[in-house]
């Protein structure tokens, strides 16, 4: 449009509900309920893992324009050799969501801000399965939000701070990537900031030395302390509640879900005419 571009998969979301049967199914306000514990649950009776896979893939092609769903999708995807009926569930809760919110969005409005922000978070201990965290994170080039993934770390992190230190770290890694990236566009940032909720991370990624309990941290991710002393990236701490990547790492209650889709540009947007495509 005049003013920005909409991306939006309402169509593809039509042709989804109706593949699964689900196009009647009564809407839910999240995609994933606070009190739900997925686990491989030996108990519950087998499902049919092949309509199960096929409902995972299609929610993972949806998460291009809907990461409000990424954490959820990504949980149930973890369960797909062996499904339960549990895990069915609460993939039809996701499915639920996006019928009563298919016109949902991103919007991209036009702008010349180019600084870059990261927001970053993990969730220590969060699968009942292994006990490992999941790490979240996103990428703003000004208004805009360029990506986003949450992924479950391969180690077990036994503190919050390592967990989120860990976390960091691989944003540390986007973060340089994206600067070299924009030089081929002959734009030169100065620094990425990154926006962390752990005051803990931030202090150790300016000073391990003062910090003993590091020592069992990977040489890999102390890479970040390096790149902090060089002026590559900084570190500035951001409050719970608006940790936008919260979305990414945990179920959360309605309002705060709400408040937080905001922050990543999620919007439905009323258009004067038709859109020339979804």
């Amino acid at each position: 449009m005049e003013d920005g571009i909409f991306f939006n998969q309402s169509k593809y979301i039509k042709e989804m509900l109706k593949k699964f049967g689900l196009e009647d199914s009564k809407p839910t306000k999240t995609p994933m309920s606070t009190e739900i514990k997925l686990t491989k649950d030996d108990e519950a009776d087998s499902v049919d893992s092949s309509k199960y896979r096929g409902m995972i893939g299609s929610l993972l092609y949806l998460t291009a324009s809907r990461p409000d769903i990424m954490f959820s999708v990504c949980l149930c995807a973890r369960f797909q050799e062996n499904p339960k009926t549990t895990h069915l569930e609460a993939v039809k809760h996701i499915f639920r969501y996006i019928r009563g919110t298919m016109h949902l969005g991103l919007w991209y409005p036009k702008g010349t801000r180019i600084e870059t922000i990261v927001y970053a978070d993990s969730d220590h201990t969060s699968d009942y399965v292994d006990r490992k965290s999941t790490s979240g994170v996103c990428t703003f080039m000004g208004y805009f939000l360029t990506s986003w993934f949450a992924k479950k770390q391969i180690t077990l992190a036994i503190s919050t701070t390592k967990a989120e230190y860990v976390s960091i770290g691989k944003v540390c890694q986007q973060a340089l990537w994206m600067k070299q990236a924009l030089i081929d566009y002959d734009i030169r940032l100065d620094d990425v900031l990154i926006m962390c909720d752990n005051k803990g991370v931030i202090d150790l990624s300016r000073n391990p030395v003062q910090h003993s309990r590091t020592k069992h941290i990977e040489i890999r991710h102390h890479f970040l302390c390096d790149n902090v002393l060089k002026g590559n990236i900084s570190i500035e701490k951001v409050t719970s509640e608006d940790n936008i990547i919260d979305i990414l790492t945990k179920p959360l209650k309605h309002e705060v879900f709400n408040y937080l889709i905001l922050g990543l540009g999620i919007m439905e947007l009323v258009m004067k005419s038709d859109p020339l495509s979804s």
